[in-house]
């Protein structure tokens, strides 16, 4: 059965639209590929244990969320890029619960199974209004939430990117302007001047100047090649290029300094960084935009009760991710014989199925022999070859009383 809709689009109305200066400039690269980028840390909803470490996954409506599908129309992976995209391109974004389970006398939210971002319109003491996308009617609308139950996020880079004077806001409007030059420069006008045979001080000379001018473009327009002719008096002069100013210049020394107050080297956005400046990048970008959004949903999404039970939201870096092919085999021999992963968790890393031995879900130094270890099922050392396990009692303990007496060596024939 088909239903009938009220509204349809050709394009897809849920996807984001980026600011009218970032979305045909140099500036939309740059923050596509820190969204992408950014997007590829894996999030959960986790259980820690009692010294804050990483205990389990928990396997809800929240982590579902964040590893499988956010809403209606996108999955676990699209919703992050949509949040790191909108948070660098606005500044201010709010992350909204669409379906949850709220108390409103605490204004907690106890579950929740769809979640979307939306763009702050209107900022109130307790509330927010957010254009959101409405999965029921097809259309952008402005909802008014609660502050407490939405994930508010800035920009950790908004003084660079998104404040009044910032840096990337000068760059926009350079780029606007080396734009408009270059429309009027290619706008198909002739450039070219006309030497009249007779002098247009005079206002009736002027009329008959502008009314050969006149004549001249209606040859040209009517013309199906664009030719015209002038009188033998007359002389056509040829303007050159406009004259050169040093916008182009500036663009690329903003440009410039844009990429290094952020920490973007040239090398990242050409994919030829080697794995340090890989490392920096993750640290100093990816890090603090992944982090944002992490504190956030600790902060509104995780309730005080499940917070002090040790719920969390993490996230989860592949670290094989900057190691060149070459290291991996010296890196997982690490990995194992330092005990800090099994077998078969490295063979999930590197994509093979797990082996069915059962020494293969245990840690355990593989080039150590098997006696020198700590056994794994047991818990306790295993006993070296030639150990009788017979201990000298040291000089605090006592002597068994049935022992005979010792012979006097001194009195004897």
């Amino acid at each position: 059965m088909i239903e009938s809709y009220s509204f349809s689009s050709y394009y897809r109305p849920d996807r984001r639209r980026p600011n009218i200066g970032n979305e045909r400039s140099i500036i939309a690269p740059l923050l596509c590929r820190i969204a992408v980028d950014a997007a590829t840390v894996d999030l959960r909803h986790v259980r820690l244990d009692d010294n804050d470490r990483y205990k389990e996954d928990i396997k809800d409506e929240l982590n579902l969320i964040l590893t499988k599908e956010a809403n209606l129309d996108q999955s676990a992976r699209d919703f992050r890029q949509d949040v790191y995209a909108s948070l660098l391109d606005e500044g201010y974004i709010a992350v909204c619960p669409i379906i949850a389970d709220v108390n409103y006398s605490t204004y907690t939210v106890n579950k929740i199974k769809s979640a979307r971002v939306g763009k702050i319109v209107t900022w109130y003491p307790q509330d927010i209004d957010v254009e959101l996308y409405n999965e029921e009617t097809g259309l952008r609308e402005t909802i008014r939430f609660p502050k407490r139950l939405c994930v508010i996020l800035q920009n950790p880079f908004y003084e660079i990117m998104n404040a009044p004077n910032s840096l990337m806001m000068r760059l926009r409007k350079k780029l606007a302007l080396l734009d408009k030059i270059d429309d009027k420069t290619a706008s198909g006008k002739l450039d070219m001047i006309i030497q009249l045979p007779y002098s247009t001080r005079h206002e009736t000379q002027k009329e008959r100047a502008e009314t050969r001018r006149h004549d001249l473009e209606v040859q040209l327009n009517n013309s199906r090649y664009g030719i015209g002719y002038i009188d033998a008096s007359e002389k056509v002069i040829q303007l050159g290029r406009p004259l050169d100013n040093n916008l182009q210049a500036q663009v690329e020394s903003l440009n410039k300094q844009l990429h290094d107050q952020i920490g973007m080297s040239p090398e990242i956005m050409n994919n030829t960084a080697d794995e340090g400046t890989q490392q920096s990048y993750i640290s100093k970008i990816i890090e603090p935009v992944v982090s944002t959004l992490v504190d956030g949903m600790n902060r509104r999404w995780i309730t005080d009760t499940a917070y002090t039970q040790g719920h969390r939201v993490m996230a989860f870096y592949d670290a094989f991710r900057v190691v060149p092919p070459s290291k991996v085999a010296d890196l997982a021999d690490k990995l194992l014989r330092n005990q800090i992963l099994t077998p078969n968790e490295m063979r999930g890393i590197l994509g093979f199925k797990p082996n069915e031995q059962e020494s293969a879900d245990m840690l355990f130094n593989p080039n150590m022999p098997a006696d020198m270890q700590m056994d794994p099922t047991a818990g306790a050392e295993v006993p070296v070859e030639g150990d009788t396990g017979y201990e000298e009692p040291t000089m605090n303990e006592e002597l068994p009383a049935d022992l005979p007496p010792a012979e006097d060596t001194y009195n004897s024939p």
